[in-house]
Protein backbone atom coordinates (compact mmCIF):
# COMPACT_ATOMS: atom_id res chain seq x y z
CA UNK A 1 0.00 0.00 0.00
CA UNK A 2 2.81 2.40 0.89
CA UNK A 3 4.58 1.61 -2.39
CA UNK A 4 1.37 2.26 -4.34
CA UNK A 5 0.84 5.56 -2.52
CA UNK A 6 4.43 6.60 -3.25
CA UNK A 7 4.11 5.75 -6.95
CA UNK A 8 0.76 7.54 -7.20
CA UNK A 9 2.23 10.60 -5.54
CA UNK A 10 5.17 10.64 -7.97
CA UNK A 11 2.87 10.40 -10.98
CA UNK A 12 0.59 13.14 -9.68
CA UNK A 13 3.47 15.44 -8.78
CA UNK A 14 4.96 14.98 -12.26
CA UNK A 15 1.67 15.85 -13.95
CA UNK A 16 1.17 18.82 -11.66
CA UNK A 17 4.66 20.08 -12.49
CA UNK A 18 3.25 21.06 -15.90
CA UNK A 19 2.20 24.66 -16.26
CA UNK A 20 -1.58 25.12 -16.42
CA UNK A 21 -1.27 26.33 -20.01
CA UNK A 22 0.34 22.97 -20.86
CA UNK A 23 -1.69 20.67 -18.63
CA UNK A 24 -5.12 21.88 -19.72
CA UNK A 25 -4.54 21.43 -23.48
CA UNK A 26 -3.10 17.95 -22.77
CA UNK A 27 -6.18 17.06 -20.74
CA UNK A 28 -8.42 18.46 -23.49
CA UNK A 29 -6.60 16.37 -26.11
CA UNK A 30 -6.90 13.16 -24.07
CA UNK A 31 -10.58 13.77 -23.34
CA UNK A 32 -11.29 14.62 -26.99
CA UNK A 33 -9.69 11.35 -28.13
CA UNK A 34 -11.56 9.40 -25.44
CA UNK A 35 -14.80 10.84 -26.77
CA UNK A 36 -13.76 9.66 -30.25
CA UNK A 37 -13.23 13.05 -31.81
CA UNK A 38 -11.02 12.68 -34.90
CA UNK A 39 -7.31 13.04 -33.96
CA UNK A 40 -6.69 15.96 -36.33
CA UNK A 41 -9.71 17.84 -35.03
CA UNK A 42 -8.88 16.93 -31.42
CA UNK A 43 -5.29 18.19 -31.75
CA UNK A 44 -6.37 21.45 -33.36
CA UNK A 45 -9.02 21.96 -30.67
CA UNK A 46 -6.52 21.31 -27.88
CA UNK A 47 -3.88 23.58 -29.45
CA UNK A 48 -6.39 26.39 -30.01
CA UNK A 49 -7.63 26.06 -26.42
CA UNK A 50 -4.01 26.11 -25.24
CA UNK A 51 -3.37 29.31 -27.18
CA UNK A 52 -6.50 30.79 -25.64
CA UNK A 53 -5.36 29.80 -22.14
CA UNK A 54 -1.93 31.35 -22.78
CA UNK A 55 -3.67 34.57 -23.81
CA UNK A 56 -6.08 34.58 -20.86
CA UNK A 57 -3.40 33.84 -18.27
CA UNK A 58 -0.92 36.28 -19.84
CA UNK A 59 -3.37 39.17 -19.73
CA UNK A 60 -4.64 38.13 -16.29
CA UNK A 61 -1.06 37.97 -14.99
CA UNK A 62 -0.41 41.36 -16.58
CA UNK A 63 -3.31 42.74 -14.58
CA UNK A 64 -1.90 41.17 -11.42
CA UNK A 65 1.55 42.57 -12.11
CA UNK A 66 0.25 46.15 -12.05
CA UNK A 67 -2.63 45.85 -9.58
CA UNK A 68 -0.48 43.96 -7.04
CA UNK A 69 2.13 46.72 -6.59
CA UNK A 70 -0.60 49.37 -6.53
CA UNK A 71 -2.42 47.45 -3.80
CA UNK A 72 0.87 47.03 -1.91
CA UNK A 73 1.47 50.78 -2.15
CA UNK A 74 -2.03 51.42 -0.76
CA UNK A 75 -1.29 49.09 2.14
CA UNK A 76 1.99 50.88 2.87
CA UNK A 77 0.31 54.30 2.72
CA UNK A 78 -2.19 53.21 5.39
CA UNK A 79 0.63 52.16 7.71
CA UNK A 80 -1.15 48.83 8.13
CA UNK A 81 0.86 46.22 10.04
CA UNK A 82 -0.55 42.79 10.86
CA UNK A 83 1.09 39.61 12.18
CA UNK A 84 -0.34 37.27 9.50
CA UNK A 85 1.14 37.74 6.04
CA UNK A 86 -0.94 37.01 2.94
CA UNK A 87 1.08 34.68 0.69
CA UNK A 88 -1.65 34.40 -1.96
CA UNK A 89 -3.20 31.31 -3.47
CA UNK A 90 -0.14 30.02 -5.36
CA UNK A 91 1.96 29.02 -2.31
CA UNK A 92 -1.18 27.64 -0.66
CA UNK A 93 -1.76 25.39 -3.68
CA UNK A 94 1.88 24.28 -3.57
CA UNK A 95 1.56 23.51 0.14
CA UNK A 96 -1.58 21.46 -0.56
CA UNK A 97 0.09 19.43 -3.31
CA UNK A 98 2.86 18.60 -0.87
CA UNK A 99 0.49 16.91 1.61
CA UNK A 100 -0.01 13.12 1.55
CA UNK A 101 -3.76 13.37 0.98
CA UNK A 102 -3.57 15.40 -2.26
CA UNK A 103 -2.93 12.56 -4.78
CA UNK A 104 -5.78 10.49 -3.35
CA UNK A 105 -8.11 13.51 -3.38
CA UNK A 106 -7.45 13.96 -7.12
CA UNK A 107 -8.34 10.35 -7.91
CA UNK A 108 -11.37 10.58 -5.61
CA UNK A 109 -12.62 13.72 -7.38
CA UNK A 110 -12.29 12.07 -10.78
CA UNK A 111 -14.23 9.03 -9.56
CA UNK A 112 -16.92 11.20 -7.95
CA UNK A 113 -17.39 13.18 -11.15
CA UNK A 114 -17.65 10.03 -13.29
CA UNK A 115 -20.13 8.43 -10.87
CA UNK A 116 -22.26 11.59 -10.79
CA UNK A 117 -22.30 11.68 -14.60
CA UNK A 118 -23.18 7.98 -14.86
CA UNK A 119 -26.08 8.33 -12.42
CA UNK A 120 -27.25 11.60 -14.01
CA UNK A 121 -26.49 13.59 -10.86
CA UNK A 122 -24.50 16.23 -12.74
CA UNK A 123 -24.11 17.84 -16.16
CA UNK A 124 -20.54 19.00 -15.50
CA UNK A 125 -17.53 17.14 -16.89
CA UNK A 126 -14.84 18.76 -14.76
CA UNK A 127 -11.60 18.72 -16.78
CA UNK A 128 -9.94 21.43 -14.68
CA UNK A 129 -7.68 18.96 -12.86
CA UNK A 130 -5.27 21.65 -11.67
CA UNK A 131 -7.99 23.19 -9.51
CA UNK A 132 -8.74 19.89 -7.82
CA UNK A 133 -6.30 21.25 -5.23
CA UNK A 134 -9.23 23.18 -3.77
CA UNK A 135 -10.93 19.92 -2.83
CA UNK A 136 -7.64 18.41 -1.66
CA UNK A 137 -7.10 21.37 0.68
CA UNK A 138 -10.51 20.83 2.24
CA UNK A 139 -9.54 17.19 2.81
CA UNK A 140 -6.19 18.24 4.22
CA UNK A 141 -7.89 20.48 6.79
CA UNK A 142 -10.22 17.66 7.87
CA UNK A 143 -7.26 15.29 8.12
CA UNK A 144 -5.53 17.77 10.44
CA UNK A 145 -8.71 18.21 12.50
CA UNK A 146 -9.41 14.49 12.95
CA UNK A 147 -6.12 12.71 12.35
CA UNK A 148 -8.15 10.30 10.21
CA UNK A 149 -7.06 9.90 6.58
CA UNK A 150 -10.41 8.40 5.50
CA UNK A 151 -12.35 11.30 7.02
CA UNK A 152 -10.00 13.67 5.19
CA UNK A 153 -11.05 12.07 1.92
CA UNK A 154 -14.69 12.36 2.99
CA UNK A 155 -14.16 16.10 3.52
CA UNK A 156 -12.58 16.41 0.07
CA UNK A 157 -15.46 14.43 -1.44
CA UNK A 158 -18.09 16.63 0.19
CA UNK A 159 -16.37 19.73 -1.19
CA UNK A 160 -16.23 18.21 -4.69
CA UNK A 161 -19.90 17.17 -4.76
CA UNK A 162 -21.18 20.53 -3.53
CA UNK A 163 -19.05 22.56 -5.96
CA UNK A 164 -19.91 20.37 -8.95
CA UNK A 165 -23.61 20.86 -8.17
CA UNK A 166 -23.17 24.63 -7.80
CA UNK A 167 -21.37 24.60 -11.17
CA UNK A 168 -24.43 22.85 -12.65
CA UNK A 169 -26.88 25.34 -11.20
CA UNK A 170 -24.86 28.42 -12.09
CA UNK A 171 -24.10 27.27 -15.66
CA UNK A 172 -27.12 28.94 -17.36
CA UNK A 173 -26.21 32.35 -15.93
CA UNK A 174 -22.49 31.81 -16.58
CA UNK A 175 -23.21 30.96 -20.20
CA UNK A 176 -25.55 33.91 -20.59
CA UNK A 177 -23.47 36.64 -18.96
CA UNK A 178 -19.94 35.45 -19.79
CA UNK A 179 -20.67 34.22 -23.33
CA UNK A 180 -19.36 30.73 -22.55
CA UNK A 181 -21.68 28.24 -24.27
CA UNK A 182 -21.44 24.69 -22.97
CA UNK A 183 -19.20 25.70 -20.04
CA UNK A 184 -19.61 25.52 -16.27
CA UNK A 185 -17.20 26.83 -13.62
CA UNK A 186 -16.45 24.39 -10.76
CA UNK A 187 -13.64 26.46 -9.18
CA UNK A 188 -14.27 26.34 -5.43
CA UNK A 189 -12.71 29.72 -4.62
CA UNK A 190 -15.39 31.52 -6.62
CA UNK A 191 -18.27 29.02 -6.88
CA UNK A 192 -18.98 29.06 -3.13
CA UNK A 193 -19.97 32.72 -3.38
CA UNK A 194 -22.61 32.09 -6.04
CA UNK A 195 -25.32 31.12 -3.50
CA UNK A 196 -24.39 34.15 -1.39
CA UNK A 197 -24.66 36.33 -4.48
CA UNK A 198 -28.12 34.97 -5.25
CA UNK A 199 -29.28 35.54 -1.67
CA UNK A 200 -27.82 39.06 -1.62
CA UNK A 201 -29.41 39.89 -4.96
CA UNK A 202 -32.77 38.61 -3.69
CA UNK A 203 -32.51 40.69 -0.51
CA UNK A 204 -31.59 43.87 -2.42
CA UNK A 205 -34.68 43.32 -4.57
CA UNK A 206 -36.72 43.82 -1.37
CA UNK A 207 -35.09 47.12 -0.36
CA UNK A 208 -36.82 50.22 -1.85
CA UNK A 209 -34.43 52.64 -3.49
CA UNK A 210 -31.48 50.28 -3.36
CA UNK A 211 -33.24 47.93 -5.75
CA UNK A 212 -33.33 50.73 -8.35
CA UNK A 213 -29.54 51.12 -8.50
CA UNK A 214 -28.23 49.45 -11.61
CA UNK A 215 -24.87 49.53 -13.34
CA UNK A 216 -23.85 46.87 -15.81
CA UNK A 217 -21.43 47.36 -18.74
CA UNK A 218 -24.22 47.80 -21.31
CA UNK A 219 -26.08 50.37 -19.21
CA UNK A 220 -22.88 52.28 -18.44
CA UNK A 221 -21.89 52.42 -22.10
CA UNK A 222 -25.39 53.49 -23.15
CA UNK A 223 -25.39 56.38 -20.66
CA UNK A 224 -21.77 57.46 -20.97
CA UNK A 225 -21.16 56.79 -24.67
CA UNK A 226 -17.48 56.38 -25.50
CA UNK A 227 -16.56 56.85 -21.82
CA UNK A 228 -18.65 53.79 -20.97
CA UNK A 229 -16.60 51.45 -23.16
CA UNK A 230 -14.77 48.70 -21.28
CA UNK A 231 -11.30 50.08 -22.08
CA UNK A 232 -12.35 53.51 -20.80
CA UNK A 233 -13.70 52.00 -17.59
CA UNK A 234 -10.38 50.18 -17.11
CA UNK A 235 -8.47 53.39 -17.77
CA UNK A 236 -10.42 55.43 -15.20
CA UNK A 237 -10.31 52.62 -12.61
CA UNK A 238 -6.55 52.55 -13.16
CA UNK A 239 -6.38 56.28 -12.49
CA UNK A 240 -8.36 55.78 -9.27
CA UNK A 241 -6.10 52.98 -8.02
CA UNK A 242 -2.99 54.93 -8.98
CA UNK A 243 -4.15 57.99 -7.06
CA UNK A 244 -4.95 55.88 -3.99
CA UNK A 245 -1.50 54.29 -4.28
CA UNK A 246 0.17 57.71 -4.44
CA UNK A 247 1.75 57.08 -7.85
CA UNK A 248 3.58 59.78 -9.77
CA UNK A 249 2.18 60.94 -13.12
CA UNK A 250 4.18 58.48 -15.24
CA UNK A 251 3.27 55.44 -13.09
CA UNK A 252 -0.33 56.64 -12.90
CA UNK A 253 -0.70 56.69 -16.68
CA UNK A 254 1.07 53.34 -17.07
CA UNK A 255 -1.34 51.68 -14.63
CA UNK A 256 -4.38 53.32 -16.26
CA UNK A 257 -3.39 52.37 -19.82
CA UNK A 258 -2.48 48.82 -18.77
CA UNK A 259 -5.85 48.27 -17.12
CA UNK A 260 -7.58 49.77 -20.15
CA UNK A 261 -5.69 47.24 -22.29
CA UNK A 262 -6.67 44.39 -19.96
CA UNK A 263 -10.35 45.32 -20.21
CA UNK A 264 -10.11 45.49 -24.00
CA UNK A 265 -7.93 42.43 -24.73
CA UNK A 266 -9.06 39.85 -22.17
CA UNK A 267 -12.53 39.23 -23.69
CA UNK A 268 -10.85 38.61 -27.06
CA UNK A 269 -8.54 36.02 -25.51
CA UNK A 270 -11.60 34.28 -24.10
CA UNK A 271 -13.10 34.09 -27.59
CA UNK A 272 -9.96 32.35 -28.88
CA UNK A 273 -10.24 29.88 -26.02
CA UNK A 274 -13.86 29.18 -26.90
CA UNK A 275 -12.90 28.57 -30.54
CA UNK A 276 -10.84 25.66 -29.26
CA UNK A 277 -13.42 24.38 -26.80
CA UNK A 278 -16.48 24.41 -29.03
CA UNK A 279 -15.39 21.35 -31.10
CA UNK A 280 -14.67 19.48 -27.85
CA UNK A 281 -18.00 20.51 -26.37
CA UNK A 282 -19.85 19.45 -29.53
CA UNK A 283 -17.95 16.14 -29.66
CA UNK A 284 -18.69 15.36 -26.01
CA UNK A 285 -22.36 16.11 -26.50
CA UNK A 286 -22.54 13.92 -29.61
CA UNK A 287 -20.74 11.05 -27.86
CA UNK A 288 -22.88 11.30 -24.72
CA UNK A 289 -26.11 11.66 -26.72
CA UNK A 290 -25.53 8.21 -28.25
CA UNK A 291 -25.15 6.66 -24.80
CA UNK A 292 -27.60 8.89 -22.95
CA UNK A 293 -30.32 9.70 -25.54
CA UNK A 294 -32.21 11.77 -23.00
CA UNK A 295 -29.17 13.93 -22.12
CA UNK A 296 -28.17 16.91 -24.28
CA UNK A 297 -27.07 19.26 -21.53
CA UNK A 298 -23.48 18.32 -20.65
CA UNK A 299 -21.11 21.17 -19.77
CA UNK A 300 -17.32 21.30 -19.74
CA UNK A 301 -16.01 22.38 -16.32
CA UNK A 302 -13.21 24.96 -16.69
CA UNK A 303 -11.06 27.30 -14.60
CA UNK A 304 -12.78 30.48 -13.45
CA UNK A 305 -10.12 32.43 -15.40
CA UNK A 306 -12.18 32.00 -18.58
CA UNK A 307 -14.88 34.24 -17.05
CA UNK A 308 -12.56 37.04 -15.93
CA UNK A 309 -12.81 38.64 -19.37
CA UNK A 310 -16.30 39.84 -18.44
CA UNK A 311 -16.00 43.65 -18.04
CA UNK A 312 -18.41 43.68 -15.09
CA UNK A 313 -16.24 41.14 -13.24
CA UNK A 314 -13.00 43.05 -13.85
CA UNK A 315 -14.63 46.36 -12.87
CA UNK A 316 -16.05 44.90 -9.65
CA UNK A 317 -12.69 43.37 -8.75
CA UNK A 318 -10.87 46.66 -9.27
CA UNK A 319 -13.43 48.57 -7.19
CA UNK A 320 -13.16 46.03 -4.37
CA UNK A 321 -9.35 46.22 -4.18
CA UNK A 322 -9.11 49.52 -2.22
CA UNK A 323 -12.20 48.50 -0.24
CA UNK A 324 -10.42 45.32 0.88
CA UNK A 325 -7.44 47.35 2.11
CA UNK A 326 -9.74 49.70 4.02
CA UNK A 327 -11.62 46.76 5.57
CA UNK A 328 -8.35 45.16 6.69
CA UNK A 329 -7.62 48.37 8.59
CA UNK A 330 -11.03 48.74 10.31
CA UNK A 331 -12.46 45.23 10.82
CA UNK A 332 -12.13 44.24 14.51
CA UNK A 333 -10.30 40.96 14.99
CA UNK A 334 -8.50 41.03 11.66
CA UNK A 335 -4.85 39.98 11.89
CA UNK A 336 -4.04 39.62 8.20
CA UNK A 337 -2.06 41.97 6.01
CA UNK A 338 -3.67 41.47 2.57
CA UNK A 339 -1.04 41.71 -0.14
CA UNK A 340 -0.60 38.87 -2.62
CA UNK A 341 -4.28 38.02 -3.08
CA UNK A 342 -5.38 41.61 -3.67
CA UNK A 343 -4.60 41.15 -7.36
CA UNK A 344 -7.02 38.18 -7.49
CA UNK A 345 -10.15 39.80 -6.14
CA UNK A 346 -11.76 39.52 -9.59
CA UNK A 347 -11.64 35.72 -9.12
CA UNK A 348 -13.22 36.03 -5.68
CA UNK A 349 -16.11 38.22 -6.88
CA UNK A 350 -16.74 36.67 -10.30
CA UNK A 351 -19.65 34.41 -9.34
CA UNK A 352 -21.18 37.14 -7.20
CA UNK A 353 -21.26 39.33 -10.31
CA UNK A 354 -22.88 36.49 -12.28
CA UNK A 355 -25.45 35.93 -9.53
CA UNK A 356 -26.25 39.66 -9.51
CA UNK A 357 -26.81 39.63 -13.29
CA UNK A 358 -23.72 41.82 -13.90
CA UNK A 359 -25.07 44.63 -11.72
CA UNK A 360 -21.80 46.09 -10.45
CA UNK A 361 -23.46 48.11 -7.67
CA UNK A 362 -25.17 45.05 -6.22
CA UNK A 363 -22.08 42.89 -6.63
CA UNK A 364 -19.95 45.34 -4.64
CA UNK A 365 -22.58 45.55 -1.88
CA UNK A 366 -22.84 41.74 -1.60
CA UNK A 367 -19.06 41.25 -1.81
CA UNK A 368 -18.20 43.55 1.10
CA UNK A 369 -19.49 41.24 3.89
CA UNK A 370 -17.84 38.33 2.06
CA UNK A 371 -14.51 40.18 2.17
CA UNK A 372 -14.98 40.78 5.89
CA UNK A 373 -15.63 37.08 6.39
CA UNK A 374 -12.52 36.17 4.39
CA UNK A 375 -10.36 38.51 6.48
CA UNK A 376 -11.59 37.07 9.78
CA UNK A 377 -11.38 33.45 8.63
CA UNK A 378 -7.91 33.72 7.09
CA UNK A 379 -6.74 35.37 10.33
CA UNK A 380 -8.22 32.57 12.43
CA UNK A 381 -6.73 29.94 10.09
CA UNK A 382 -3.26 31.50 10.01
CA UNK A 383 -1.73 29.27 12.75
CA UNK A 384 -3.10 26.15 11.00
CA UNK A 385 -1.87 27.23 7.54
CA UNK A 386 1.54 28.13 9.01
CA UNK A 387 1.80 24.66 10.57
CA UNK A 388 0.80 22.98 7.31
CA UNK A 389 3.41 25.02 5.44
CA UNK A 390 6.11 24.01 7.90
CA UNK A 391 5.05 20.35 7.71
CA UNK A 392 5.73 20.22 3.97
CA UNK A 393 9.02 22.11 4.29
CA UNK A 394 7.83 25.56 3.17
CA UNK A 395 10.11 28.22 4.64
CA UNK A 396 7.97 30.76 6.49
CA UNK A 397 10.82 32.61 8.19
CA UNK A 398 11.00 35.33 5.54
CA UNK A 399 7.30 36.07 5.84
CA UNK A 400 7.10 36.46 9.59
CA UNK A 401 5.64 34.40 12.41
CA UNK A 402 2.33 33.62 10.69
CA UNK A 403 1.39 33.05 7.05
CA UNK A 404 -2.01 32.72 5.46
CA UNK A 405 -3.84 33.39 2.18
CA UNK A 406 -6.36 36.21 2.21
CA UNK A 407 -8.88 34.75 -0.22
CA UNK A 408 -8.34 30.98 -0.36
CA UNK A 409 -7.16 30.76 3.23
CA UNK A 410 -10.25 32.71 4.22
CA UNK A 411 -12.67 30.69 2.09
CA UNK A 412 -15.75 30.17 4.31
CA UNK A 413 -16.87 26.86 2.81
CA UNK A 414 -13.63 24.97 3.42
CA UNK A 415 -13.28 26.46 6.89
CA UNK A 416 -16.83 25.40 7.71
CA UNK A 417 -16.02 21.82 6.68
CA UNK A 418 -12.93 21.94 8.90
CA UNK A 419 -14.91 23.23 11.88
CA UNK A 420 -17.70 20.68 11.44
CA UNK A 421 -15.24 17.79 11.47
CA UNK A 422 -13.55 19.42 14.47
CA UNK A 423 -16.83 18.94 16.37
CA UNK A 424 -17.72 22.64 16.63
CA UNK A 425 -21.45 22.73 17.42
CA UNK A 426 -21.85 26.29 16.12
CA UNK A 427 -20.31 25.15 12.84
CA UNK A 428 -22.78 22.25 12.66
CA UNK A 429 -25.62 24.75 13.05
CA UNK A 430 -24.04 26.94 10.38
CA UNK A 431 -23.78 23.90 8.09
CA UNK A 432 -27.54 23.43 8.39
CA UNK A 433 -28.02 27.07 7.38
CA UNK A 434 -25.70 26.51 4.42
CA UNK A 435 -27.84 23.52 3.43
CA UNK A 436 -30.88 25.81 3.38
CA UNK A 437 -28.93 28.32 1.27
CA UNK A 438 -27.98 25.57 -1.18
CA UNK A 439 -31.64 24.55 -1.44
CA UNK A 440 -32.48 28.21 -2.11
CA UNK A 441 -29.81 28.25 -4.83
CA UNK A 442 -31.32 25.19 -6.48
CA UNK A 443 -34.78 26.78 -6.47
CA UNK A 444 -33.65 30.15 -7.85
CA UNK A 445 -31.41 28.70 -10.56
CA UNK A 446 -34.19 26.41 -11.78
CA UNK A 447 -36.25 29.54 -12.40
CA UNK A 448 -33.32 31.30 -14.10
CA UNK A 449 -32.73 28.31 -16.37
CA UNK A 450 -36.40 28.25 -17.31
CA UNK A 451 -36.45 31.99 -18.02
CA UNK A 452 -33.33 31.77 -20.20
CA UNK A 453 -34.74 28.79 -22.11
CA UNK A 454 -38.02 30.64 -22.65
CA UNK A 455 -36.13 33.66 -23.99
CA UNK A 456 -34.31 31.38 -26.41
CA UNK A 457 -30.88 32.38 -25.07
Amino acid sequence: MEEFASTLNEVVQYVLSFDATVMLPCVILVIALCFRIKPQKAFRSALMAGIGFVGVFTIFNLMGSVVGPAAQAMVERTGLHMPAVDLGWTPLAAITWGTPIAPFAIVLTLVINLVMIAFKWTRTIDIDIWNYWHFAFAGCLVYVATGNFALGLVGAGIAAVVIIKIADWSAPLVQKHCNLPGVSLPTLSSAVFFPIGLLGNWLIDKIPGLNKLHADPETIQKRLGIFGESMMIGFFLGLMLGLLAGYDFNSLLKLAITLGAVMYILPRMTRILMDGLIPLSDGVREFMAKRFPDRTDFNIGLDIAVAIGNPAIISTGLLLTPIAVLLAFVVPGNRTLPVADLANIAVFCSMIVVACNQNIVRAVIVAIPCLIGDLLICSAAAPLITQLAQNVGYDTSASGSLVTAFLDGGNPFRYLIYQVFSGNYLAIGAAIAVGVLIAFTWKVTRRHAYDIAEAGE
